[in-house]
């Protein structure tokens, strides 16, 4: 055990806990971070050749999910970090002893995570633990999309927009940015499958691409109407990737529905897409967290290759914090 430094000490005498503290503890012990470390490692140089010494792996993954929680800029964290005994505990800083990582620190770990595709590494080896937990079934998957918007301001050294996003119309009004595709655990409500696309791609066209072929169901609303008969789809079937009995539970149009005259036959469908709606209300969720409680709402990168490595990293602890009920539940302290 070291000794707590005068910067510790002034901590210990406080009764109350945050929320802030009491969401960092929950993910401290649902987080499967000895699965992560073990994934990372061999990409994260133990010794520098030159200079300072590294930081540690395991406190710069922590600190980048911290990013991710709160949403916050590689400055931003640095102040934060210095700011928050709460965020500086939860990462193992100890201001009596070493300094907060700067950003450019943070910067370099967070472009290797990107370029050596390691954050859809990170989901995956979530996705593996929950798995493993027996909260993620794979006998049903919900598919929807959601637009993250992006920066449509010229006033920059190019003099033009972000070329690898794009610009797309809902209902009355129109958007600039990315569109990002799931696919949702219809069990537990956890995303398996991810894909980030230009706001001007259709829903229905990465249907293929967000199905780990193992699903029995799948549930789509009425954006993706025909998605079975796609030709990707088809393939897909044809090569054995998706079951060929797949059976496809998809909305019918609105305007249908309102359009039929009223009687048993017009209540009997009505009750059934209503059930429909309740399955799929689960997809909504990791969109929720992502973009309400993460304050994930504005892509914060350049190009479709860095947002959509970050979204695979938002995307995996928001499964965390779906499921960390039935984590906490199962056995205390899950994840060494």
């Amino acid at each position: 055990m070291k000794q707590l430094s005068f910067s510790s000490v002034e901590r210990q005498g406080h009764k109350r806990i945050t929320r802030r503290e009491k969401f960092l503890g929950e993910m401290d012990r649902v987080v499967p971070w000895s699965r992560l470390l073990t994934v990372l490692e061999p990409h994260y140089p133990v010794s520098g050749k030159r200079g300072r010494p590294p930081m540690g792996l395991r406190k710069m993954l922590r600190m980048y999910f911290v990013q991710q929680w709160y949403n916050l800029a590689d400055e931003a964290l640095e102040d934060a970090l210095y700011d928050s005994a709460a965020l500086r505990d939860f990462v193992g800083i100890d201001l009596g002893r070493e300094p907060v990582a700067d950003a450019t620190t943070l910067r370099k770990f967070r472009r290797r995570l990107e370029q050596e595709s390691l954050t859809q590494a990170i989901f995956c080896e979530i996705n593996a633990h929950l798995e493993a937990q027996g909260i993620l079934m794979r006998r049903g998957t919900l598919v929807d999309a959601t637009l993250i918007a992006a920066a449509p301001s010229t006033k920059n050294k190019a003099k033009q927009r972000d070329p690898d996003m794009h610009q797309s119309k809902k209902g009355n009004q129109w958007f600039f940015g990315m569109k990002t595709h799931i696919g949702v655990d219809a069990e537990s409500g956890a995303a398996h499958s991810l894909v980030g696309t230009a706001g001007n791609v259709s829903d229905i066209s990465q249907t293929h691409a967000l199905l780990h072929g193992q699903e029995e169901a799948v549930h789509l609303d009425a954006g993706y109407i025909g998605a079975e008969r796609r030709p990707k789809v088809i393939q897909s079937q044809d090569e054995g990737r998706i079951r060929s009995d797949l059976q496809w539970h998809i909305a019918a149009k609105h305007g249908k529905l309102k359009a039929m005259a009223d009687g048993p036959l017009k209540e009997t469908l009505r009750a059934q897409e209503t059930r429909k709606a309740q399955i799929r209300s689960r997809v909504e969720h990791p969109f929720h967290v992502v973009k309400n409680l993460f304050g994930y709402r504005k892509v914060r990168y350049k190009g479709l290759a860095k947002n959509t490595a970050q979204q695979f990293a938002l995307f995996g602890l928001a499964n965390l914090v779906i499921v960390k009920r039935s984590l906490l539940n199962d056995g205390g302290r899950v994840a060494a």
